[in-house]
């Protein structure tokens, strides 16, 4: 073997070596960030989820409470949790701690929280038990109570509207996957 043959030789090898551990510390690497999805309207229909909004109304803005009804599919996601954030210095608050998801839950937060943590992440987990550092599956954040969220003095007449409107959602989202 000639002296610029090993030469060769050593380099491939060293190149080969390098390879392999840049291939083992992009495979270590942090996992990639969750989806994330604004949602906009008072009904959010996608990737396995659906949100309703309503207002109920108190006798002053002390006493008005945000209702938003949550439907997630048990086989994709596992565990929620709400945040509300101040996007300007980041502060973030716990509006739902993490807990399991059961199908179907209801989130209530007064109305005022909106005015200091106005972005509200609402944060999709594939486990019902995620590791404290587990970054979520979805992220779907809103930019303050959506616009066309109806308000209501009768919690009666609130109930009746989210459960027909979910049911409108979960229709349309059935004809969308034929």
């Amino acid at each position: 073997m000639t002296a610029s043959a090993g030469l060769r030789r050593r380099h491939f090898v060293a190149f080969g070596a390098l390879s392999v551990l840049a291939a083992a510390a992009g495979a270590q690497s942090v996992a990639p960030p969750p989806r994330e999805v604004h949602g906009a309207l008072d009904v959010y229909a996608g990737e396995g989820i659906l949100l309703a909004w309503a207002v109920l109304r108190g006798k002053d803005e002390k006493t008005t409470t945000v209702i938003v009804r949550v439907e997630a599919e048990t086989t994709r996601y596992g565990a929620l949790s709400v945040t509300g954030v101040d996007p300007f210095t980041k502060d973030a608050i716990a509006v739902r701690p993490l807990a399991p998801l059961s199908g179907s839950t209801e989130v209530r937060a007064a109305r005022e929280r909106f005015a200091d943590h106005p972005r509200t992440e609402w944060r999709f987990y594939r486990e019902s038990t995620p590791a404290r550092d587990a970054a979520p599956a979805l992220l779907v954040y809103y930019q303050g109570i959506p616009d066309t969220a109806p308000e209501f003095d009768d919690a009666g007449k609130l109930d009746a509207y989210l459960a027909e409107r979910l049911q409108r959602a979960r229709s349309g989202a059935q004809g969308a996957k034929r």
